[in-house]
């Protein structure tokens, strides 16, 4: 079985969790932030798993996990 190839883009994006979850960032949180409110770019910084639907595709891409 030759080895796989971990998907670049993916693994910038997603870490794995001690439990294989994948924690991901949140989008909109670059620039245009002067008409967001502080709470709504608060919560943004704030990390959150992966979707249950969206696991097994990730997992595909990130065969070897990522520390």
């Amino acid at each position: 079985m030759p080895k796989l190839k971990t998907h670049k883009g993916a693994a910038k994006r997603f870490r794995s969790t001690a439990s294989g979850k994948f924690k991901r960032g949140h989008s909109h949180a670059r620039h245009i932030l002067t008409k967001k409110t502080n709470k709504r770019k608060r919560n943004l910084d704030i990390d959150t798993l992966v979707s249950e639907g969206d696991q097994k595709r990730v997992e595909k891409m990130l065969p070897y996990g990522r520390d």
